[in-house]
């Protein structure tokens, strides 16, 4: 208990800081005013019950009618302040959302740690953060509200109501017990508090199982829904190997998850069911049975009978609320877990700890990019073959070549600074860095976002954006620069998309150039067009560029070799040029 208050504590803490908590407290104040405000009127209502009674057993019709239209007055005031109090939750709940939401994927995103917490990049990966930011922000802030609010407005009503009863229940409960007389003064109070306590201890015994099958389900859900978008984003792919059979397996076997833990979830509910159901159905008639003895013995009337049940129903109720709340209870501590550890997870996001993680990254101050002593590694903490010193000056270009698996692109990442896993040194020069994947990635915003990126498109020109599209060859996708971005990458080729993220360095002008295989879908005169171009628009960037074959139309370049003989050669000289076919160790990135 205490773990699962420290985690909605500090949750909670992160959602009302920050500019404007003020508004969201005097925001909590309200909307907790209102429900005191309801509260009140709870206890008039108790009150009412007995003159209206009392009106009916001395068939006073007048009186009745009047106790008619205070009770109309009553529900209209509850309505009002139900409605006001309900709107204004939900601004609060908007509000801290918000903040909550913005607060978890900021530091998702801080120091690349949506990178690092990848399965296999980690020894606990991070399951379905996406949902935990979309989802569970959501779901926490709404419990959060509606729990803590009930919990304070019915302490507040527990007194309240607890007064009326006691005040109302002077009469004793007298009987003899194995000859013993017994007397048990204002027993209706006692009474209401020994039946709920027994309740709620039953009720924990027995949905104890429901948080952690609450936790899965969540999982499994959102398990499920990554497998269904990891088809519609490998349509093309699925649909040329007509792979509708393996992709409707693989569908069935993470629904069937879901389909397992949810019978255990529903009997786990059934079994808290079979007694909280009835509890529920007798605790607004228990209290009648339990006055009936003074009512028979004369020490009550009929209105006082039905202001005294009343009085003890909501004492009942009030104390029963974590009886009748226990499965929204399960869940909120189950999405406070997930947010939890989704959180923790990001402070320390290369929690791989048999890998070392001594690689200096380091300013040079004469514009040079140096590499010394580099050796890197896998998250699993297998070495990968040394790679050789470098020393590259403005303008220069180096061709990473090396057979496949030997940890080509490895490299490539560890120089944009990304690859913890490792030890030597790298110093990079001070300006922009720009990295190019093989499969390069189109962004939700459509093709202007995509060739902008991460700059917005409405911070250019129309006119520039269509111009550098013909300079990269995609003169006949300029009509699609107009439509939504889900139609704008319709057909889009891979050699497309390439020559689309190649787009990109004329906007960016880096002054470092990372390319892994960025040209791969190109044919050779397309690519020498591209880098040709390239390397005219950006003379003094220093460009790294991974490929299977030498990058001719980038100029002169250096040829730094991956594998048993790691070397740099300087300049590249084809006569001398040597292949080596050695087999690729297990577990090498490529």
């Amino acid at each position: 208990m205490h773990t699962i208050l420290k985690r909605i504590y500090t949750l909670t803490r992160i959602a009302v800081s920050g500019p404007g908590s003020w508004y969201a407290i005097l925001l909590y104040a309200v909307v907790l005013g209102f429900q005191f405000a309801e509260v009140w009127v709870s206890v008039k209502l108790i009150a009412w019950s007995k003159s209206f009674f009392d009106a009916l057993e001395n068939r006073d019709a007048s009186l009745a009618l009047v106790e008619i239209g205070n009770f109309a007055v009553l529900i209209g005031a509850s309505a009002g302040f139900h409605l006001a109090g309900d709107w204004l939750r939900k601004r609060l709940f908007l509000f801290l959302r918000q903040r909550l939401t913005e607060n978890v994927q900021n530091a998702w995103l801080a120091n690349k740690s949506y990178w690092h917490l990848r399965p296999g990049f980690t020894s606990r990966p991070v399951d379905n953060p996406d949902q935990r930011i979309a989802e569970d922000c959501r779901q926490f802030v709404n419990r959060l509200l509606i729990e803590t609010l009930d919990l304070t407005s019915n302490i507040v009503a527990l007194a309240s109501y607890v007064a009326v009863l006691w005040s109302l229940s002077s009469f004793p409960l007298e009987f003899s017990l194995l000859g013993q007389d017994i007397v048990i003064h204002r027993y209706m109070v006692w009474a209401a508090f020994v039946y709920v306590a027994l309740s709620i201890v039953i009720t924990d015994r027995l949905g104890r199982p429901i948080k952690g099958l609450v936790f899965a389900q969540e999982r499994w859900e959102a398990n499920f829904r990554h497998a269904l978008i990891q088809v519609r984003e490998g349509a093309d792919e699925i649909a040329q190997a007509s792979g509708e059979k393996a992709e409707r397996r693989r569908l069935e076997a993470r629904f069937g998850a879901i389909r397992g833990n949810w019978f255990r979830l529903i009997n786990a509910e059934l079994l808290l069911g079979l007694f909280v159901r009835p509890y529920m159905q007798t605790v607004l008639r228990i209290p009648t049975f339990l006055a009936l003895p003074a009512f028979f013995a004369g020490n009550l009337t009929l209105g006082g009978l039905m202001q005294l049940a009343g009085a003890f129903s909501r004492v009942s109720t009030t104390l029963s609320w974590f009886i009748f709340s226990y499965r929204d209870l399960a869940e909120f501590a189950a999405v406070a877990e997930r947010l939890d550890l989704l959180l923790k997870a990001t402070r320390d996001p290369f929690p791989a700890p048999q890998a070392p993680r001594a690689i200096k990254r380091t300013a040079s101050d004469d514009a040079r990019l140096r590499v010394s002593g580099l050796t890197l590694t896998t998250p699993q903490g297998d070495p990968l073959d040394p790679v050789p010193d470098l020393d590259m000056k403005p303008g220069e270009t180096v061709w990473v070549k090396g057979r496949s698996g030997i940890g080509k692109s490895t490299l490539l990442t560890a120089l944009s600074g990304v690859w913890p896993y490792g030890k030597g040194e790298i110093q990079v020069p001070e300006g922009k860095l720009l990295a190019l994947p093989q499969v390069p990635r189109v962004f939700p915003g459509g093709l202007a976002q995509s060739l902008t990126y991460p700059d917005a498109p409405e911070d250019f020109d129309l006119a520039l954006i269509e111009q550098v599209f013909v300079k990269v060859g995609l003169a006949h996708r300029l009509e699609a620069l107009k439509k939504p971005s889900e139609e704008s990458f319709a057909g889009l080729s891979i050699g497309e998309r390439q020559r689309l993220a190649l787009a990109r360095i004329l906007f960016a002008r880096p002054d470092i150039l990372i390319l892994d295989e960025a040209t791969s879908a190109l044919d050779g005169s397309s690519e020498t067009e591209v880098l040709s171009l390239l390397r005219r628009e950006c003379p003094k960037a220093i460009v790294i560029c991974a490929a299977h074959r030498p990058p001719d139309a980038l100029g002169t370049f250096k040829v730094l070799s991956l594998g048993h003989g790691s070397r740099v050669s300087d300049p590249w000289d084809r006569t001398s040029e040597t292949r080596t076919d050695h087999s690729p160790k297990t577990g090498h990135p490529a």
